[in-house]
């Protein structure tokens, strides 16, 4: 028997090279190893401007209070991801009403939208890093039921962690962009050994299905985009109500979850050529670059205020910008504008979620980089729901040209809310697939071949 199916590191398979499975594992092992010094530093670098990355440290090796088990555990990386399952772990919750839920995050931002999200019934706490100690610790303390991993959490140590407790894992809502591709095919044997030990995958697209296949996942689903089924909160669209009468009668254009590098131009194109009649308000995607980006208005020279210290009171007529240095509040600043730019997509940092300006009947625009949102940016344009824009000046311009069309900003809002509503139904389709896999978990599981998977010792 090959070495290493006997200790059960890794799946043997007979197709695969064995001498590149040991080397792709070796060079992800000393990656690691190299990196034990540099976590406590990072983790203190970040420190200096978001204090959660202070906290909870002993989660980060799991460590600490050991979650119920048997739970429904779900791990979201940061607050995107944590937002999208929200339709999943609601349907989730109504099949299995009896069931402990454990989310796991790895950002403070991603902690913090859980816990409001679902701190009142949820256990929340940091993954651990992809040590293997560590991994081996979290199964064995936490004991979940199932493991849902959303979008494309591939870590290995992680995978076989799960296979060794008899936890299955599913991957879904998996998004996966022709660069993250190209980096996982560095480690093809490695990545092809942990697809296999996936139960499930269910990718938003046919592109993400695809990518993932090329790497040698064994059976992909597809079943739409899990960020569809969110629906936009009242209680914050009745806030955007407010604050627009509150912001005067000016048209407003709203750059959202906008990241660096993306400001500057930004704020330049506007205080160069939009008209005085339009208000931009300016929701960074990161609260920590919150005053940066207020130094970046400064430097611009435009007049502006922060949200968080209007508490009620009327914006000031010259104001030109209105810095939304708010968390949890994006629907009500989509409810409040007239137009939506979506950022993330003037650099090639792969865009952010355009589906909740387009579910609040907005008119989008987005960038040229949307690669993280590959097939609703590309399904929204082609509905009529969203725009391209080339660069700041161009995204200034094409905003100016719909804030003086009532009619076409409309058209637009209407084929969002319709190109929303056509897509939803990814929560129910996940959660029929997860089912089978929460009703087995703690039995042998047979794989596609009819051989049993258990744990080995």
């Amino acid at each position: 028997m090959h070495p290493r199916r006997k200790r059960g590191l890794l799946p043997y398979n007979p197709a695969m090279s064995d001498l590149r499975l040991i080397l792709d594992w070796s060079l992800y092992r000393l990656a690691l190893l190299l990196a034990v010094p540099l976590i406590p530093l990072r983790l203190l670098w970040r420190g200096r401007r978001e204090r959660g990355y202070l906290e909870h440290w002993g989660e980060r090796l799991a460590l600490g209070p050991a979650p119920a088990a048997g739970a429904l555990w779900v791990h979201a990386v940061s607050v995107g991801e944590m937002r999208a399952a929200q339709p999943l772990i609601e349907a989730l919750r109504d099949a299995h009403p009896g069931a402990p839920l454990l989310l796991t995050c790895m950002t403070p931002t991603g902690r913090a939208t859980a816990e409001s999200l679902y701190g009142e019934f949820a256990r929340v706490v940091y993954l651990p890093y992809d040590y293997a100690g560590a991994m081996r610790r979290f199964m064995r303390r936490a004991r979940p039921r199932i493991g849902i991993l959303m979008e494309t959490e591939l870590w290995p140590n992680l995978v076989h962690a799960a296979a060794h407790a008899g936890v299955p894992l599913a991957l879904a809502n998996a998004r996966l962009s022709a660069r993250s591709a190209r980096g996982y095919a560095r480690l093809p044997a490695l990545t092809r050994a942990s697809l296999g030990r996936i139960a499930l995958i269910a990718a938003q697209g046919e592109a993400d299905a695809a990518r993932l296949r090329g790497l040698g996942a064994p059976s992909v689903e597809v079943t739409g985009n899990l960020k569809f089924d969110i629906a936009p909160p009242p209680a914050l669209l009745e806030r955007g109500a407010t604050w627009k009468t509150g912001w005067g009668p000016r048209r407003i254009l709203l750059a959202a979850s906008t990241r660096e590098g993306e400001e500057a131009p930004l704020l330049r194109a506007f205080a160069t050529a939009a008209s005085n009649e339009v208000l931009l308000v300016l929701v960074p995607r990161h609260p920590q670059r919150f005053d940066e980006v207020a130094g970046l208005i400064e430097a611009a020279g435009l007049a502006y205020q922060r949200r968080s210290t209007l508490d009620g009171a009327a914006l000031d007529p010259q104001t030109r910008v209105l810095l939304g240095d708010s968390l949890g509040e994006l629907f009500a600043y989509y409810a409040a504008c007239d137009v939506a730019f979506i950022g993330g997509s003037l650099a090639p940092l792969g865009g952010q979620n355009l589906i909740e300006a387009a579910s609040v009947g907005r008119p989008v625009l987005v960038g040229p980089y949307t690669f993280n949102f590959e097939e609703a940016a590309r399904l929204a344009v082609e509905a009529g729901a969203a725009l391209r824009v080339n660069d700041a000046g161009d995204l200034v311009a094409k905003a100016s040209a719909l804030l003086d069309d009532p009619a076409a900003r409309a058209r637009m809002g209407e084929a969002g809310l319709a190109f929303a509503a056509r897509h939803r139904g990814a929560a129910q389709r996940v959660a029929t697939l997860i089912a089978p896999l929460v009703s087995d978990s703690g039995r042998p599981r047979r794989g596609r071949q009819g051989r049993a998977h258990r744990p080995r010792p």
